[in-house]
C-alpha cells in the first residue's frame, strides 16, 4: 500500500483526499505536480494521448475555491484522475488510438465522466490504448505503445494500456479503463495496481466508443483497494440512455473493508484456471493461497462447470459484436486500422446467427453453473493472467515448454466479460521483477465482498 513520503505524487488517492480536506494539500498544487511529472516521465512512458492542461488547471483552482469556501463535495474532490481515451469528454479529443478518429471532438461528456466532474475530480488528460479497446496487449495504439514503470522493455497489457502506467507511473490517482475480455484486469495485473470490473450494467456505458455492446464494462483502476471503492462510489448508478444499465440501490463499497474475512469461503478451481500457467505465475499465486491457509482463511476446492465452453462462445460473442461495432471504419478505412486489429474486426465476418445464438444459450448456461459454486463459496480465486507480462511486440510466450500465442493473455478474465460476474484483480507476489494479479470473482452485485478480502490480501502482501 502506498504510504505518505515527501513524494505526494506517490500517495493513495484517499491519502491526497484526506490531506484536501483537511486543507494540508492544495488542488492546484498537486495538479501542477502532476502536469509537471507527466511532461518529464511521461515522453517514457507514453501513457497520455491528450494532457488537458489548461482545463485541469482551471478545474482545479475551482476545486479549491469550493474547498476554501466550505463546499466539500467528498473524497474526489480536487484529485487528479485519468480517463480512457474511449470515454467522452465534451471539446476534448477522443480517438480510441486511432488514426480513424485522431482529430474527432465529441460534443458531449460520457456519462461516467459527467459523474467524476460532479464529484469534484480534476480529469488530468485522456490515456493511451489498444486501437478500438480491441486487444489485450495494449501495445497497438497509433500513438505508440506504452510502457511499463515496473521494465520499459515489457507491456503495461490491454487494453487500458495508458491507465495502467498512468497509475502505476504516479502520473494519475486514479484512471477509468474499460473491460471488454479483461482490458481493465489485465493492465492492473501487469503494472501491479488494482483493477475492478463491476457487475454489468453497473456503470453507464453511455457516450463511450463500444467494442462489444453485452460485454463492455467500464471500472476505476487504483493504487490500492479503498481508493478503488471510493472511485467506484462516484460511477455507480442507473442511466436511461445505456439500455444495459442496471438500478441497484445505492451503496458505499469502502464500507466492509478492514471487516474480518474469517467467515468467508474462498473458492479455488480445481479447473480451467489452473490448467494453463506459466511456472512463475503458479509459483506466486500457491504461495498467496499459503499465506491464507496459514491465516486460517477457509479455501475450498471447486469445480467450475462449462469454462471451456464459455470461452469458446465468448469469442464467438466478440468477434460478432466487435464487427458490427466498427463494420463501418473497416470499410470505409481498412487502410488506417492496424494490422492486428483489422485482423480480429474481420474474425467476426462470416460468424451465423445460428452461432451468436449459441453461443448466447452457453453464457446463461455458464452463468447458471456460476451462481451454483457461489451458493458453496462466497469468492473464487485465481490468478489474473496465465503469464508474466512479455516484451512488447512479443506474439508468443514459453509455457511448460510449449510457445503459446500472447492471446492467451484474456483467457482467465474473459468468462466474467460474457457472465458479467464482478471481478477484481489485487497485486499478488511479484516474480523476475514483475507484478503478479490475483483474480477474485463474485456473485453479481457482490462487490463489497470483493473489496474486503481484496484489501485483506493487499495487507497480508504490505
Amino acid at each position: 500500500m502506498i504510504t505518505k513520503s515527501n513524494d505526494i505524487s506517490g500517495w493513495s488517492l484517499s491519502d491526497l483526499a484526506n490531506a484536501i480536506e483537511s486543507k494540508e494539500v492544495s488542488p492546484v498544487e498537486v495538479t501542477k505536480l502532476l502536469l509537471a511529472r507527466i511532461d518529464s516521465n511521461d515522453k517514457e512512458l507514453n501513457s497520455y494521448i491528450t494532457v488537458m492542461e489548461d482545463r485541469a488547471l482551471k478545474d482545479a483552482m475551482d476545486a479549491e475555491n469550493e474547498i476554501l469556501s466550505g463546499n466539500y463535495k467528498g473524497p474526489l474532490h480536487g484529485v487528479p484522475i485519468a480517463v480512457k481515451d474511449n470515454v467522452y469528454i465534451k471539446g476534448v479529443k477522443n480517438t480510441a488510438a486511432s488514426e480513424i478518429y485522431k482529430d474527432f471532438i465529441p460534443d458531449e461528456d460520457a456519462e461516467l465522466a459527467a459523474k467524476l466532474q460532479n464529484a469534484g475530480a480534476i480529469i488530468i488528460g485522456k490515456t493511451n490504448m489498444h486501437e478500438f479497446a480491441y486487444g489485450g496487449t495494449g501495445d497497438r495504439s497509433y500513438f505508440g505503445a506504452p510502457r511499463n514503470p515496473h521494465n520499459l522493455a515489457k507491456i503495461t497489457g490491454g487494453s487500458s494500456s495508458g491507465s495502467g502506467a498512468a497509475v502505476a507511473g504516479h502520473m494519475a490517482y486514479g484512471a477509468i479503463g474499460s473491460d471488454t475480455g479483461g482490458s481493465i484486469r489485465i493492465p492492473a495485473s501487469c503494472c501491479g495496481i488494482v483493477g475492478m470490473k463491476p457487475t454489468f450494467g453497473s456503470v453507464s456505458k453511455y457516450g463511450t466508443v463500444a467494442l462489444a455492446m453485452s460485454l463492455d464494462h467500464f471500472g476505476p483502476m487504483t493504487k490500492t483497494v479503498k481508493d478503488n471503492a471510493i472511485m467506484l462510489n462516484a460511477l455507480v448508478g442507473y442511466d436511461s440512455r445505456d439500455p444495459f444499465s442496471i438500478n441497484r440501490k445505492q451503496e458505499d463499497f469502502t464500507e466492509e473493508i478492514g471487516k474480518s474475512v474469517k467467515e468467508l469461503t474462498i473458492g479455488i478451481p480445481s479447473n480451467y484456471f489452473f490448467d494453463i500457467l506459466q511456472s512463475e505465475v503458479r509459483e506466486s499465486i500457491n504461495e498467496t493461497i499459503e499465506d491464507l491457509r496459514a491465516q486460517g482463511i477457509n479455501l475450498k476446492t471447486v469445480t467450475v462447470d462449462l469454462m471451456d465452453e464459455l470461452m469458446n462462445a465468448t469469442r464467438v460473442i466478440m468477434s460478432s459484436e466487435a464487427y458490427s461495432a466498427f463494420e463501418k471504419e473497416y470499410k470505409e478505412h481498412p487502410e488506417k486500422i492496424e494490422g492486428e486489429v483489422k485482423s480480429r474486426i474481420m474474425e467476426g465476418m462470416d460468424i451465423k446467427a445460428s452461432e451468436y445464438l449459441q453461443a448466447i444459450k452457453t453464457k446463461h448456461k455458464a452463468m447458471a453453473a456460476l451462481n451454483d459454486v457461489f451458493r458453496n463459496v462466497d469468492i473464487l480465486l485465481v490468478p489474473t493472467l496465465c503469464i508474466l507480462p512479455p516484451d512488447i511486440d512479443q506474439r508468443e510466450v514459453e509455457i511448460d515448454g510449449k510457445m503459446t500465442p500472447t492471446r492467451i493473455l484474456n483467457r482467465l478474465t474473459n468468462p466474467n466479460n460474457t457472465t458479467g460476474f464482478p471481478a477484481i484483480s489485487v497485486p499478488g507476489k511479484p516474480k523476475n521483477g514483475l507484478p503478479v494479479g490475483v483474480q477474485l470473482i463474485g456473485a453479481p452485485l457482490s462487490e463489497k465482498k470483493l473489496y474486503r478480502f481484496a484489501s485483506f490480501i493487499e495487507e497480508l502482501n504490505k
